[in-house]
């Protein structure tokens, strides 16, 4: 019997994957694999089961009640976990946390094979890792524990699901924790994963797609590249990769493989330094052109630090602009 990859993710953006049967319903799948979705009566009576299905093609069993899921959220994507049977890969919105369904956030060992430096920009390192271990959803993110200490930081996948070399795109911090620890990292050295995490995350694509990448924040739309370069799409994509210095533009000619391999992908890079001589400059709102934007009928995807975050909502807000979808992940250097 077939089986298909079903990603469960929950509110406080911890993701487990399960397989599921091609006959077997979900909630059936997810205790098979101890993991306790909200259920009262399996019998679609309850609706306490209820999820919204982001991605996948499934089947829901009509043996339920209108009370527990209505034609109106059926149509909206919603599925009572108890009648859902999946007829493809798919991913699940959890409406709860992990800890009240008892998973604890998954752990597992990798083994660095590279480590390259991009001048004083930033690193990018490669782990090895099983296959078991290699899933996640494109744009997520796993906390790495810095060898030698207690902490940990935090980065987002740049490299494709299901690769078993994970690639990070590191911000250098001076002094930063993690930093000091790159410098002289070496090939053969095991590290510490917790994850995937995250709610930032690549949904399935239904209209045109506008990326903003601020900095290190290029990382995970590398990943989404990926995933939109062996799906295939018809959809618009346009990416805006803005940073501070010229040197901070790094693996620019990833992006510029990814616009030979999707016929529908296009990017732009500014530089907010006043000196810089790069051909374009300023932030990333002054290069948003209404092309880009569709009339509104567009997702956005934004992943940089949280004055970009701010200073594009405030651009989206003052020109009375809202996209059908904004997701945005903020991040902030550690020192």
């Amino acid at each position: 019997m077939s089986s298909y990859n079903i990603a469960l993710n929950f509110e406080d953006g911890v993701t487990r994957f399960i397989q599921c049967g091609s006959q077997e319903k979900v909630l059936d799948a997810a205790y098979r694999h101890q993991i306790n979705l909200p259920m009262d009566c399996s019998d679609g009576v309850c609706g306490t089961c209820k999820c919204r299905a982001e991605s996948g093609e499934y089947e829901l069993i009509d043996d339920y009640i209108d009370e527990a899921l209505t034609e109106d959220e059926a149509e909206q994507g919603l599925v009572l976990t108890c009648q859902m049977i999946p007829q493809t890969d798919c991913v699940i919105q959890v409406p709860v946390t992990s800890t009240m369904c008892k998973i604890a956030i998954a752990q597992f060992t990798g083994t660095v094979t590279e480590v390259r430096t991009h001048a004083d920009a930033a690193y990018e390192l490669d782990i090895q890792v099983t296959e078991q271990d290699a899933v996640f959803l494109a744009g997520q993110y796993v906390n790495i524990t810095v060898p030698g200490s207690a902490e940990h930081r935090s980065y987002s996948f740049s490299s494709a699901p299901a690769d078993t070399v994970l690639s990070f795109l590191i911000k250098q911090v001076p002094n930063g924790l993690m930093s000091t620890w790159l410098e002289s990292a070496a090939a053969g050295q095991e590290l510490q994963l917790t994850g995937p995490l995250g709610s930032f995350y690549l949904r399935a694509v239904t209209r045109p797609l506008l990326f903003l990448a601020g900095g290190t924040g290029l990382a995970p739309f590398l990943s989404m590249l990926a995933v939109l370069k062996e799906q295939g799409c018809t959809q618009p994509v346009h990416l805006i990769y803005g940073v501070t210095r010229d040197q901070d533009l790094v693996l620019v000619e990833q992006l510029q493989a990814y616009a030979q391999a999707l016929p529908n992908f296009s990017f732009s890079t500014t530089v907010s330094d006043s000196e810089s001589t790069h051909p374009n400059t300023g932030y990333v709102t002054h290069h948003l052109e209404p092309a880009m934007l569709h009339d509104g009928n567009v997702d956005v995807y934004l992943c940089g630090p949280p004055p970009m975050v701010d200073a594009v909502s405030e651009y989206f807000q003052s020109h009375s602009f809202t996209p059908a979808n904004f997701y945005y992940e903020r991040f902030i250097p550690s020192v």
